[in-house]
This record gives C-alpha cells, structure tokens and sequence, in this order.
C-alpha cells in the first residue's frame, strides 16, 4: 500500500507547511487512492490485465492538466 508523502514539496522547493493545506492534501491522497484502488479491482476482476491496468492508471495521471497550464 503506497504510504502518504512524508512532506509535500511547494513550487519553491520547501515544504507546504499550513496545516489546512496538509490536511486538504491528505484528505486528496486518501480518496484518490481509494478511487484508483477501486477502479483497478473492477477491472481485474472483469478480466483486464493488471499491468494492462497500471500503465492505463499510471497515463490518466500523465494526462492531467495542470491548472497553470489551462489558464
């Protein structure tokens, strides 16, 4: 089971330190995890590969957009 990130690394380097931030972005982690855990054990089960299934995981977070680049 991936861990959460010891520290969240800001745009500058230095760890985000506001505690609603960190809290925002652990509550994030947990539900994408979930999400992401999810969404893998339906498609194993209905018969798709899991390395099939990883790099289709691993290219939907690939493909994010950043919303500085959006803008």
């Amino acid at each position: 089971m991936s861990a959460m990130p010891a520290t969240w690394p800001g745009a500058d380097g230095t760890p985000v330190s506001c505690r609603e931030k960190l809290k925002t972005l652990a509550e994030n982690h947990a539900e994408a995890r979930q999400v992401l855990q999810d969404a893998f054990e339906d498609a194993v089960l209905m018969g798709v590969d899991e390395a099939a299934m990883r790099r289709i995981l691993a290219e939907l977070v690939a493909e994010l957009v950043s919303p500085k680049r959006a803008a």
